[in-house]
C-alpha cells in the first residue's frame, strides 16, 4: 500500500466512524467534491498537505491524529 492509498482508506475509515459520506466532508471542510473524490477513488496521487489539514478540520481531529494509525508507521519509503 502507497501514501495515497492509506490517505484514502484512512478518509473512508473516518468517515464511517462519524456516520457521514464523503460529500458531507467535502461540505464540512472546504474542500472541492471533486478533490475529495478524487482522493478516495485513487485518482489523487500527490495529495497535498493543506488539503489534508482542511480535511482533518472539518473531521475535527488533528493532523497527528489522522496519521496515527499502524498503516501509515509500516509505511515503505516511496523512492522513485
Amino acid at each position: 500500500m502507497n501514501i495515497s492509498q492509506c490517505v484514502a482508506q484512512r478518509i473512508l475509515e473516518l468517515c464511517a466512524q462519524r456516520n457521514i459520506t464523503v460529500n458531507k466532508l467535502s461540505t464540512l471542510s472546504g474542500v472541492t467534491q471533486s478533490t475529495v473524490n478524487d482522493i478516495v477513488n485513487g485518482k489523487a496521487k500527490n495529495i497535498g498537505i493543506v488539503t489534508i489539514k482542511k480535511l482533518c478540520d472539518g473531521l475535527e481531529i488533528t493532523i497527528t491524529e489522522f496519521f496515527d494509525t499502524q498503516e501509515f508507521k509500516s509505511l515503505e519509503q516511496e523512492i522513485y
